[in-house]
């Protein structure tokens, strides 16, 4: 049975991140399961620090990113979003190259409150970074 509030498309969920940090970043969704989700990154200038290794920061961009997208499926679009509350992050071992590629499955979806797991690996699938993001689910107010 699928975690997901209606069926999404790919391009529907690529199209979340027009105009955001996550496109400048270039991540990419690659996969939607009944229960997780899959994007990718560059491990390229927009990502690294300054001694050419992938940027802590840039995995937790891409780990709040999966875990927000992730969320705002579980939930009614047009009466609720999702709100980041808390996240952090290990950093396991450098990315020099490559892509790094990140999967969010749910640990609670709750009425109010969510949190997800996302695990991001490698180009040979070592683990790169565990995250955990708890987020708020709250209602839309009208614009």
């Amino acid at each position: 049975m699928s975690i997901w509030f209606r069926q999404f498309t790919l391009d529907e969920v690529r199209n979340f991140q027009h105009d955001t940090m996550g496109a400048h970043l270039g991540i990419e969704f690659t996969e939607i399961a009944t229960d997780f989700l899959v994007a990718r990154m560059p491990v390229d200038g927009r990502t690294m620090q300054p001694d050419r290794i992938l940027h802590g920061g840039a995995s937790v961009a891409l780990a709040e990113t999966l875990g927000s997208v992730g969320g705002s499926m579980c939930v009614d679009r047009e009466r609720f979003q999702i709100v980041g509350q808390e996240i952090n992050a290990n950093h396991l071992r450098p990315a020099t190259n490559g892509h790094v590629t990140g999967r969010a499955s749910p640990i609670h979806l709750g009425r109010r409150s969510q949190v997800w797991n996302i695990e991001i690996t490698d180009d040979r699938k070592r683990l790169v970074c565990v995250s955990r993001l708890t987020i708020a689910v709250i209602e839309r107010q009208p614009r």
